[in-house]
């Protein structure tokens, strides 16, 4: 991952931009992560909303814990209950499999 301390941040926002496609850009203050750049070029607005939406990423957590301690079914139990085909994977989603979707 590339790094830039705030202070040398000197080049245009284009500029950082453009290399994103490498990897995320973290920029630094005083050594501690201030904001990171990274590219969103295959996610849609609705996605990078819902990711940032402090009451969805809630709505989530309670939905981890209450499964993690009263458990419940997979997807896949659930797609078989409702008749459902199994869902298509996405390639490269890392997402899908640290949500446990397939």
């Amino acid at each position: 991952m590339k790094k830039v301390a705030l202070g040398n941040a000197t080049a245009s926002l284009a500029e950082y931009a453009r290399q994103i496609d490498d990897g995320p850009l973290l920029v630094t203050e005083r050594g501690k992560p201030l904001a990171a750049l990274v590219s969103v070029r295959d996610a849609d607005a609705e996605s990078l909303a819902l990711s940032m939406n402090p009451k969805f990423l809630a709505i989530l957590e309670r939905s981890r814990q209450r499964h993690e301690t009263e458990g419940g079914i997979s997807p896949d139990e659930m797609r078989r209950r409702l008749g459902l085909s199994r869902a298509p994977t996405r390639r490269g989603s890392k997402r899908s499999a640290r949500l446990g979707t397939s």
